[in-house]
């Protein structure tokens, strides 16, 4: 295989030396970029996009072309597990994802079986390949999925919730039910990352959205003991090189030392946290991703390159920070100023590395 030229985001999630703090985006690729919105325009709808491998791989390539970026992230949509368990994912301009079905009964959760990534799944690998091929060794590739829990809040709500009325009733009444789902969806999502590692994934990354809106109890038993089953099916070594597992709570700044406990490589701290507390608390055991406030990127270059170092300092010296937003960045945001920050973050760093 091609060997990296930038292995700086593998190394510092194996809190290995590095001479900067490398630096990705959440959602890198997307409606912010213009080029990103006019092959979108194209494509003609979103699972167009997603689904076609030499699409996938463009959209992934793009920011790569604009931005001095230490990863490359596959384009795809954390919902792909669902649609091809026959949900019937589809997109509503203005109201995000939804579903032509829905779970609405335990007889449903019985029914429903692994998706094989080598059938329904095999444009994702496809384009993971291609995407491989095409970054020539440049930078690292990382493929993700979404968590049991957050995947399984949008199989039952239908959509996106405020409330998650719906998937709660089912923890609170019917947790038998609850468990076959999410213990389904554990293994699901565990095999499709491992079909992306063997398709050519560096790194792979659970998105789990929703899990903040959990008590903590809840949280334990139906959010991380699933992650915690993931992590522990996933190939962690390929052609000699370790694979790097990241897990990301979005709200989920009190239970850190329990997701670090998971085995994990990488935890994804959203802005909430404080990365420095962060750091004493867990790091001796994990890297840490994160974590400025998406909202910072619609400011400008100079309070971009201000938080940044705030960031980087309160991290401060040593291995095992991976720089990132505290969650996806929005559509709003000028390139500009994303390329403000990830030159800040590479020009600012290296006084923390030897």
């Amino acid at each position: 295989m091609t060997e990296l030229k930038n292995d700086r985001f593998i190394k510092a999630l194996l809190r290995q030396p590095v001479d900067r703090t490398p630096v990705w985006i959440m959602r890198q690729a997307g409606r912010y970029l213009p080029e990103y919105r006019e092959i979108r325009a194209k494509a003609g709808d979103f699972m167009t996009l997603c689904s076609t491998p030499e699409l996938a791989c463009e959209v992934t390539l793009q920011p790569l072309r604009r931005f001095e970026l230490d990863a490359a992230i596959l384009f795809s949509d954390i919902l792909t597990i669902p649609d091809a368990m026959g949900l019937g994912l589809y997109f509503s301009e203005g109201e995000g994802p939804k579903f032509k079905k829905t779970i609405d009964t335990a007889s449903d959760i019985k029914n429903l079986a692994i998706p094989d990534p080598a059938d329904k799944l095999r444009y994702v690998t496809d384009a993971v390949s291609l995407i491989r091929k095409e970054l020539n060794g440049d930078v690292p590739l990382i493929g993700f999925a979404g968590s049991p829990w957050t995947l399984a809040t949008y199989m039952v709500e239908g959509g996106s919730s405020k409330t998650f009325s719906k998937i709660k009733a089912l923890l609170f009444s019917d947790p038998t039910s609850a468990h076959l789902l999410m213990s389904k969806l554990a293994d699901s999502v565990a095999v499709y990352l491992n079909a992306q590692i063997e398709a050519g994934a560096q790194a792979v990354m659970v998105f789990d959205s929703w899990g903040g809106a959990l008590t903590t109890r809840h949280y334990k038993e139906f959010s991380l003991a699933y992650m915690q089953r993931i992590v522990d099916q996933l190939i962690r070594e390929k052609d000699g090189q370790k694979i790097p597992v990241v897990l990301f709570t979005k709200g989920g700044g009190m239970w850190l030392q329990d997701i670090a406990n998971t085995g994990c490589d990488g935890v994804g701290l959203d802005w909430s946290v404080d990365i420095n507390l962060a750091r004493q608390q867990i790091g001796d055991k994990v890297a840490l991703q994160g974590n400025m406030d998406p909202a910072i990127m619609a400011t400008n270059p100079e309070v971009i390159k201000q938080e940044a170092s705030r960031i980087l300092a309160d991290f401060g010296h040593g291995n095992g920070h991976v720089f990132n937003l505290g969650h996806g960045i929005t559509p709003n945001i000028t390139p500009d100023n994303v390329a403000a920050l990830v030159d800040a973050v590479h020009d600012i760093s290296a006084q923390y590395h030897d």
